[in-house]
């Protein structure tokens, strides 16, 4: 008997936790819940971003392919039609400072008071190629519709709010009864153009000076020649134009910024920004302290391209 009670007494006895190691395990366990579900925040926040910034840099890139294909194509010309007439022709190119357009209304005519933060308007037009009705495909507007021989193609990039309120960069076009307008990309917070003219004569198709719009606009007036005139269309400065400079500055559709340092964006340049004429050209320098709190939190990507035109614009 007494064997038996010295070996029951021997065995270990089962017994629970302490009130305090049961709170101290479920402070280590809180812990490390803690840890992970910030860890689980930032990654997720870091994905986001990243999303964001992919979106932001694939439609950036494509909306500067389309620009630079449709300023590359304004500026081929059909030798035939050159001799033929083409140097008093109406200019290939034309643009419109701190403006918007209607995408209802014929090429540039009647334009809008400017829409998002003095955001510019550039022109192309162009001859079609291919027998009518649709062409031989070669020649597209910016909508990636057919231009005919005979007929003349437009593809016109400019800023306008949607139903939302979301800015965003338009191509318009002519279509075969009326104008129309598509929209290239969204959260556009400015769009800025410059144009190099080639002031030598002889020109050399070098550009010697990048103005805006309405600095060529000035120029034309200073010729004293009425407007649509041939010798007008001779004249024109918008006829020296080499090459074409582009800003874009986009932003992401959430909020995946929280804090952090603001950033001044020019988007024509430190060259450009420099210069007298920058002062009076609205948007160049975009500054995101001075956006709406719910824009400053967006993802920002500045995109900017010079676009050299092959040959002289007739």
């Amino acid at each position: 008997m007494n064997g038996r009670r010295v070996l029951w007494r021997g065995l270990p006895r089962d017994r629970g936790l302490t009130l305090i190691e049961m709170m101290v395990a479920l402070a280590v366990g809180m812990a490390v819940v803690l840890a992970a579900g910030q860890l689980l925040g930032l990654a997720n926040a870091a994905w986001a971003a990243q999303t964001e910034v992919a979106a932001i840099d694939d439609g950036g890139r494509y909306a500067l392919e389309l620009m630079g294909r449709a300023l590359r194509q304004a500026a081929w010309t059909d030798p035939a039609q050159f001799e033929a007439g083409a140097a008093v022709a109406p200019a290939r190119l034309a643009g419109l400072d701190a403006q918007s357009l209607s995408k209802a209304t014929a090429a540039i005519d009647n334009p809008l008071p400017d829409a998002v933060n003095g955001s510019d308007v550039l022109a192309v037009r162009f001859p079609g190629a291919g027998a009518a009705p649709d062409g031989d495909g070669s020649v597209t507007s910016c909508a990636g519709f057919p231009v005919a021989d005979g007929e003349e193609g437009w593809s016109i990039f400019y800023v306008a709010r949607n139903g939302d309120g979301e800015a965003e960069l338009r191509c318009k076009y002519r279509g075969g009864a009326n104008w129309s307008a598509d929209a290239v990309v969204a959260g556009v917070d400015g769009f800025q153009v410059l144009y190099g003219i080639d002031t030598d004569t002889p020109r050399d198709h070098v550009p010697n000076r990048y103005v805006n719009a309405a600095a060529i606009a000035a120029l034309d007036a200073a010729l004293g020649l009425a407007a649509g005139t041939e010798e007008f269309h001779r004249r024109t400065h918008w006829k020296r134009v080499a090459s074409v400079r582009i800003g874009l500055l986009l932003h992401g559709a959430r909020p995946t910024r929280h804090g952090g340092a603001t950033m001044a964006y020019k988007l024509l340049g430190t060259t450009y920004d420099a210069s007298p004429a920058a002062a009076a050209d609205a948007g160049s320098i975009l500054d995101e302290a001075a956006m709406p709190a719910i824009l400053r939190e967006r993802e920002r990507r500045l995109f900017t391209t010079t676009v050299a035109l092959p040959s002289p614009m007739p």
